[in-house]
This record gives structure tokens, C-alpha cells and sequence, in this order.
């Protein structure tokens, strides 16, 4: 479940990074609000995929409120599902 998790988090992740840093400069440097659109889809899906899987993996593994309101946090700032896969190697490794 940690393994899934931390996928889906590293992807999120990537695509909330590719929206601010690639998309959004391209939209408005270069007039093509396309790119947004099409980015900005990608994650909305990637973003509720994160949301529905941290609510699985606390309620399966049992993670304080804390630790998930964290790694909720972390999903809207840029670079922290990045911060967060660090502890969730952690988790993995105590389970295995």
C-alpha cells in the first residue's frame, strides 16, 4: 500500500511541478493556454487520486491524523510530496 501510495505521490507531485514551472510560463510567455488546460486536467486526476489513496492508506495503516493532514499539506506545495516520499521510504522499511 506504501509502494502505491508513494507512486502516486511522486506523480503528483511531478505533474504539480510541470503546471507551475512549464505550463503556466508557457501560457503566459507565450499565449498558449492550451497547455494548461491539458496539464492542469492531468493533475486535477493525479490530485484525487492522491486524496482517495491517502484516506485508504490511513485508514489501512492506521497513520496518526497528524502524519496524513501532513502529506495532505504536502500535495499543494510545491516539492513536498517530494519531502514526504523520504518518510514514507521510512514507513515502507519498518513494515518490511
Amino acid at each position: 500500500m506504501i509502494r502505491f501510495f508513494r507512486n502516486i505521490s511522486l506523480a503528483e507531485g511531478i505533474s504539480l511541478l510541470t503546471l507551475l514551472f512549464i505550463a503556466m510560463p508557457i501560457k503566459y510567455f507565450m499565449g498558449i493556454p492550451e497547455v494548461v488546460k491539458v496539464v492542469g486536467w492531468i493533475h486535477g486526476v493525479l490530485f484525487m487520486g492522491y486524496v482517495v489513496t491517502l484516506a485508504i492508506a490511513h485508514f489501512k495503516l492506521r497513520w496518526s491524523f497528524l502524519f496524513s493532514l501532513g502529506a495532505l499539506v504536502a500535495s499543494v506545495i510545491p516539492f513536498g510530496t517530494f519531502v514526504l516520499d523520504k518518510q514514507l521510504r521510512k514507513k515502507e522499511a519498518a513494515m518490511a
